[in-house]
């Protein structure tokens, strides 16, 4: 069982709010760039594993890339994977549909190989995968001042999923 969600990151979400001495002026640099990069996770609910791919943007058609390598890549072997995830457009649209439909082919609902399931509209709060964006964007803002370019914000980024522990209390409400 996965919570699934996306999350896009900027070159500013490294910066945030920094301390410093009094009297003193805190130097950030900033840059204006628009870079922007989207990451596809999930978390696993009994493993807290987090699984984490990137793509250029969030679409139907990177939504199926991202099942098929959670598929055929991470979990080969599962008998079933359940997703639950929100009600984004490019989780409910044909593309996705059609490659739900390929991989369940003509088995029974309760015996498919990926099923998915929904949030309540609107409720980005019932996701735990949201509280694990904020964690790693907080990592990377606590290092603003070692992340000088964009790649160096998504690699701060990636590595926060190396380093962070992603047991949240919201995982208990499922169970």
């Amino acid at each position: 069982m996965l919570f699934q969600d996306e999350c896009h990151v900027k070159h500013g979400d490294s910066t945030g709010y920094i301390w410093g001495k009094r009297g003193e002026r805190v130097h950030v640099p900033m840059m204006n760039e628009r870079h922007s990069k989207t990451f596809y996770g999930a978390l696993n609910v009994f493993s807290h594993e987090f699984h984490l791919k990137s793509f250029d943007w969030a679409t139907m058609e990177n939504t199926v890339n991202f099942l098929r390598w959670i598929l055929e890549e991470l979990y080969p072997k599962a008998k079933r994977i359940i997703f639950i995830w929100d009600g984004a457009s490019f989780h409910t649209g044909h593309a996705v549909r059609d490659f739900l439909h390929t991989v369940n082919q003509s088995l029974k609902e309760s015996k498919w190989k990926i099923s998915c399931l929904l949030f309540a509209p609107n409720a980005p709060d019932q996701n735990p995968v949201e509280d694990c964006w904020l964690k790693a964007k907080n990592y990377v803002r606590k290092r603003v001042l070692e992340n000088r370019t964009f790649a160096n914000i998504v690699q701060c980024f990636k590595d926060a999923f190396n380093e962070l522990d992603f047991d949240f209390n919201k995982l208990r409400w499922y169970f």
